[in-house]
């Protein structure tokens, strides 16, 4: 009888389809290629505003639940970074001028909803954004600064100053996840959360490149 996969691995793999279509949302790669501009950065990370205060918010209400907690760590705090970029790239009087998309009200909804009553949901939330961010986003914020001149101020978000070795840290959250006494149902109605947030992502940059498109 074969070993059964870890349910690390089994997330990967049962995501990995819908997780491909959002890394190649067009708006994406526009970005990364040198297609898109400074602006469609800043608009991008104005959403992501909306979208890691729902998720820290998630996260501080969460902090007392013996799963959630396995995951949680100041480390991994975005929002103090998002917005001391925001500043840098629009200006003091940044919060007037944000606004969230239709797309990000749902997605920040749905991490509204599950980091109130629903442990698993809240991880699979957390997973996907903090170990992308960690992934993918370090190529992102090196494209960044290569395009726009950043050094550090305005690609903030991207840099974990307390985690030193980010293949460790992921390694470790991995473990974790494979640890976590969740019965199969459980694991599926993850997998299907990580889905989620995948789509929501995808959901997001069709937004962004509409948005674009009419202005």
């Amino acid at each position: 009888m074969a070993e059964p996969i870890p349910f690390s691995q089994a997330l990967r793999e049962r995501t990995r389809t819908v997780h491909q279509e959002s890394e190649g949302a067009v708006f994406m790669q526009d970005l990364m290629s040198g297609k898109g501009s400074r602006d469609d950065y800043i608009h991008l990370l104005s959403q992501h505003y909306f979208i890691y205060e729902a998720l820290e918010e998630a996260a501080a209400h969460m902090a007392g639940d013996p799963v959630a907690a396995l995951f949680i760590t100041p480390k991994l705090t975005r929002l103090p970074a998002i917005e001391a970029d925001l500043e840098f790239l629009i200006g003091p009087d940044w919060r007037e001028r944000i606004h969230p998309l239709p797309s990000t009200l749902r997605y920040t909804a749905r991490v509204r909803e599950v980091g109130h009553g629903w442990p698993g949901g809240f991880v699979a939330h957390h997973y996907t954004r903090y170990l992308g961010d960690l992934s993918g986003g370090q190529i992102i914020r090196t494209l960044l600064q290569r395009q726009y001149g950043f050094e550090t101020n305005g690609v903030g978000f991207y840099l974990f100053t307390e985690i030193a070795k980010p293949k460790v840290f992921k390694d470790v959250y991995r473990a974790q996840l494979d640890a976590v006494d969740w019965d199969d149902d459980e694991r599926d109605r993850v997998i299907a959360e990580v889905a989620l947030a995948f789509r929501f992502n995808t959901e997001l940059f069709d937004d962004l490149a509409a948005a674009k498109a009419a202005a």
